[in-house]
């Protein structure tokens, strides 16, 4: 088996993909302090057609080096706004008909694998600070929990793996 080169992955220009349809999903990111997992949910967000990102509270915005550098140039083709109060934006995004969802461990949460996208809708779905989780106003905001079932002795993930294995289990279930 050959790897395929990168001129071979026939990938979208940043024009092309400025034009895409795009995943009816948009991220927020609630009050991250790492900005490589900024840069990081950035490249993903690039990976999957992502709506549009963002960045709240104390969220780094591009440009920045540090974003930059695992971002690999997705700032440029993502959409991306800043908006200081992640709870004025969950209200305004429920207002347009946008469902909003936490990614947080919480009672009644639901199972990453048994959540099923309603389709037609579009989602937001937050991921919170790297210690603190999704603020407790913006999990009781939300119109669902989802939960990443996890088996081994750590109680969370990386924010950015978070988001690689939920944006891809919905981009899956959206594409079916």
């Amino acid at each position: 088996m050959r790897k395929l080169k990168n001129s071979e992955l026939d990938r979208l220009n940043v024009d092309e993909f400025k034009s895409a349809e795009k995943t009816p999903l948009i991220v927020i990111l609630d009050n991250i302090r790492s900005l490589n997992n900024i840069g990081s949910v950035f490249r993903t967000s690039d990976a999957f057609l992502i709506k549009k990102i963002y960045l709240c509270g104390i969220t780094a915005t591009p440009p920045h080096n540090d974003i930059r550098k695992t971002a690999l140039g997705s700032t440029e083709s993502v959409s991306w706004e800043y908006i200081e109060n992640t709870i004025d934006l969950v209200k305004n995004l429920q207002s347009e008909g946008i469902k909003v969802i936490s990614i947080e461990q919480a009672e009644k949460a639901i199972m990453l694998q048994n959540f099923q996208p309603e389709q037609g809708t579009t989602y937001a779905i937050i991921f919170g600070n790297e210690v603190k989780g999704v603020a407790q106003d913006v999990v009781d905001a939300s119109d669902h929990v989802i939960e990443i079932p996890q088996f081994g002795t750590k109680h969370s993930l990386n924010i950015s793996v978070s988001c690689g294995v939920v944006v891809w289990d919905l981009f899956s279930k959206m594409n079916a």
